[in-house]
């Protein structure tokens, strides 16, 4: 199967993933958002409303934002599953698919949600938002940076531990990098007195449940078609050629 077969796919599913993560987020994220935006009101005097109305922002432009991440991660993600078939094991391409999306899920968002997780409106400093940028990208590396690890460390031990205690070893390596970035890295908390803790844990869910959604759907969709494609190119190798 070609690189660019699968990256065109990665790119269809993702579009498909991103307006499932859309639905999501406005089912389950819009109400947080609209409370905390009218906490902010009753409490900042000088709140000013943006150029753009909260309707156009949480349909149109919180779809067209969806989607637009949903292709361009979808094609790395296609990519990724590319270099990944056959290496770890002898698994299908639906196995695969769904060993990357669980990766780049813990990797891309569950990590950075440990220690620096989404914030909805009313509850951030604008003259800490570089910093908090900053952290952040940071955080997301190390998650990267320790997935890909397991991973590497995991296969190395493979030969000589076995696919099990391999797996485990690199697991808790990853867990030992993430917990010392954890404890070592500066807290940010700028959650403005009055802020309802349920509101704010409500909207982290929220965050986290959408990109849940977006790798779950990457998983599952390209692992389908991906095994779907091949088994009709295996019927077709198998058909006896007319002459």
């Amino acid at each position: 199967m070609s690189a660019r077969t699968l990256l065109v796919r990665g790119m269809i599913v993702g579009a498909a993933a991103g307006v499932a993560a859309f639905l999501f987020a406005y089912l389950f994220g819009e109400g947080p958002i609209n409370d905390a935006i009218a906490f902010e009101e009753a409490h900042v005097a000088d709140h000013e409303h943006g150029p753009v109305s909260r309707t156009v922002q949480s349909t149109l432009g919180l779809a067209t934002a969806s989607i637009v991440y949903g292709v361009a991660l979808g094609g790395l993600f296609a990519v990724a599953v590319a270099v990944t078939l056959g290496r770890i094991g002898r698994i299908s391409a639906r196995a695969t698919a769904g060993i990357v999306a669980l990766a780049g899920f813990v990797g891309v968002a569950l990590v950075p949600f440990l220690k620096y997780p989404a914030n909805p409106p009313a509850t951030g400093n604008g003259d800490t938002l570089q910093q908090r940028t900053g952290l952040y990208f940071l955080m997301l590396v190390i998650g990267v940076a320790a997935v890909i690890g397991a991973i590497v460390v995991s296969r190395s031990l493979q030969p000589r531990l076995g696919t099990w205690n391999a797996t485990i070893a690199g697991v808790l390596g990853a867990v030992v990098v993430v917990g010392v970035a954890v404890a070592l890295l500066p807290a940010v908390n700028e959650v403005p007195e009055g802020f309802a803790p349920v509101l704010l844990w409500r909207f982290r869910l929220a965050s986290l449940g959408t990109q849940a959604v977006m790798w779950a759907t990457l998983g599952l969709l390209f692992g389908y078609l991906t095994e779907r494609s091949e088994r009709m190119a295996s019927v077709q190798r198998a058909q006896p050629v007319a002459v």
